[in-house]
């Protein structure tokens, strides 16, 4: 299954919210560092699609360059 940037996010926003209503410490700090997991996977998600844009738009550039 391929995650999406939004579904990483929702994730994100879960925990915190669990974090947020949590009543005893280490269930908050578990919250809290699951949020954090999350959301570094969607930043890291995000880079890769961004690289992966500006490689194919670079290739497209490539190649409409004329010879």
């Amino acid at each position: 299954m391929a995650l999406s940037y939004e579904f990483l996010i929702e994730r994100a926003e879960q925990a915190a919210s669990e974090a947020a209503g949590a009543l005893l410490d280490n269930v908050r700090d578990r919250a809290l560092r699951s949020e954090k997991a999350w959301r570094a996977m969607a930043e890291q998600l995000r880079q890769v699609t961004e690289g992966r844009e500006l490689a194919r738009l670079e290739r497209l550039a490539v190649s409409a360059m004329p010879t």
